[in-house]
């Protein structure tokens, strides 16, 4: 089991998947963080302009609006407040172009499915978030 966290994250889960969502829920609060769950990119949107968060773990594929278009959608307006989210992009496909194209489009990181907790929170330390 994973040691808590120093400081206690807020996190923007974005997955359509209820079981997806159900397991990053838990993976959070085995490392000691907390957060927010939405089904899709759109209420992501939503939440992000509604309230500050510390880290969004967003899915890649998803009905609406799909991970990629909101990342676009985040940073397009963040040029706009010079505020940055930290953007982890979830995905089952771990081929290094996927990886490469989520990056060249702002993402902080990309995390392979199935999400783990040690793995989540290797990220975390990368993007200085722990």
């Amino acid at each position: 089991m994973a040691s808590p966290a120093p400081r206690k994250l807020h996190v923007l889960i974005a997955d359509d998947q209820p079981l997806n969502l159900r397991l990053a829920v838990q993976v959070l609060r085995t490392l000691g963080h907390g957060g927010v769950a939405v089904k899709d990119g759109e209420q992501a949107l939503n939440a992000w302009r509604q309230q500050t968060f510390d880290l969004l773990l967003l899915d890649v594929r998803m009905p609406q609006l799909d991970g990629l278009s909101t990342l676009r959608h985040i940073r397009a307006e963040e040029r706009a407040t010079g505020r940055h989210l930290p953007i982890v992009m979830v995905t089952g496909d771990d081929l290094p172009e996927a990886a490469q194209t989520y990056h060249s489009e702002g993402a902080d990181a990309v995390l392979i499915k199935p999400l783990e907790a040690k793995q989540l929170e290797t990220i975390l330390r990368q993007i200085g978030l722990v």
